[in-house]
């Protein structure tokens, strides 16, 4: 668990100028002034993020990585966009101020938000809680805030062209294995029969609404004191698309075990930590969003741990050409192999 983020001094790879950022931001920002300070998240693996004073208050400033980037990745024009449309609505999101598309000022595109004071869970099990019943309201306010961004009405918000409707989870699938084609290093015999399995599987249910793309515990700032979610981050995936795709990918902890890097509950005893059942956890999502049931649920949860793989491989290829904003994005090959082998798993036998 962290305060607010953990910050560090900016990494090599990731500074900028911070006088002409000064310049930029003083005409824009009533508050801000001449002597600025800049502090670097330390997690964070796509666009790099940073805390930005000048003067007594804090912003935090997000950006395109440097170097030369993947096609239709690290849009943090979306990101400012999704975030400012949300603004008033049940969907707890930061306080926009800004976008810079002139990569004239510090290199790359960004943006200028609030940094929101709370809790953030980087262990998939919150530990430092007070006991399983804080533990238990933590999760169900994820779940509440998950369905408040799905039952947001994306028309009425002017998100009309935020992304296309119809045919989404086709066009994810070859959407995200294109993705990992391109950032491919070996070849995995597990990802190209997942592939083609999710391929010929595609459900024919198709709605829409608006999706985070990244919907998980670490996404999340809670409140200092009170188990709510008080701001959802990390909108660089989202778009208008189908929601059991963000519900599947939130669940994938209930696939994983406690050693495996992405931390998560299938060998614990969740129910002494006051972690929902996956069981209780969809069907409290489903009484939110006024579902019946969820078909092909094998499907969008194999697609998440797939989505999830091809993900780190972009990770891993970036580290490997030295411009990741992880400082550990070397390590990420591996987990391609074991989350590819979970979810073959899931689609032989749904677990």
């Amino acid at each position: 668990m962290t305060a607010q983020g953990e910050v560090t001094p900016v990494r090599e790879t990731h500074r900028f100028n911070k006088e002409a950022l000064a310049e930029y931001l003083r005409s824009r920002l009533e508050d801000f002034h001449k002597d600025i300070k800049v502090r670097q998240f330390k997690y964070g693996q796509s666009n790099p993020t940073f805390v930005v004073s000048g003067g007594k208050r804090e912003y935090v400033l997000r950006k395109k990585p440097p170097g030369k980037l993947l096609p239709s990745a690290h849009a943090v024009d979306r990101e400012y966009r999704i975030l400012k449309a949300l603004q008033d609505t049940d969907v707890p999101v930061p306080r926009t101020y800004l976008l810079c598309e002139d990569e004239s000022v510090i290199g790359t595109a960004f943006y200028i938000m609030e940094r929101v004071k709370g809790r953030i869970f980087r262990d998939s099990i919150a530990e430092n809680v007070s006991g399983p019943g804080e533990r238990a309201a933590i999760f169900d306010s994820m779940n509440e805030t998950l369905a408040n961004i799905h039952e947001a009405d994306w028309k009425a918000l002017g998100l009309a062209d935020f992304g296309k409707t119809g045919n989404y989870m086709a066009r994810q699938v070859n959407r995200w294995a294109r993705q990992y084609e391109t950032s491919m290093t070996d070849r995995i015999e597990t990802m190209d029969n997942l592939i083609k399995w999710l391929t010929e599987n595609i459900p024919e249910d198709d709605v829409t609404t608006i999706v985070h793309g990244d919907f998980r515990f670490d996404n999340l700032i809670f409140h200092p004191t009170e188990p709510s979610v008080v701001a959802t981050l990390d909108w660089e995936l989202s778009t208008l698309g189908h929601p059991l795709a963000d519900l599947a990918y939130n669940c994938m902890k209930y696939y994983f075990s406690s050693s495996l890097n992405y931390r998560g509950y299938k060998d614990l005893d969740i129910e002494s930590l006051g972690i929902p059942a996956e069981k209780g956890y969809v069907a409290a999502y489903c009484r939110r969003t006024g579902r019946d049931e969820i078909k092909d649920w094998k499907f969008f949860v194999a697609f998440g741990i797939f989505r999830l793989a091809a993900i780190c491989q972009g990770v891993y290829k970036r580290g490997l050409m030295g411009n990741a904003s992880s400082e550990n994005a070397k390590t990420y090959g591996a987990q391609v192999w074991s989350l590819s082998k979970i979810a073959c798993k899931v689609i032989s036998n749904g677990k």
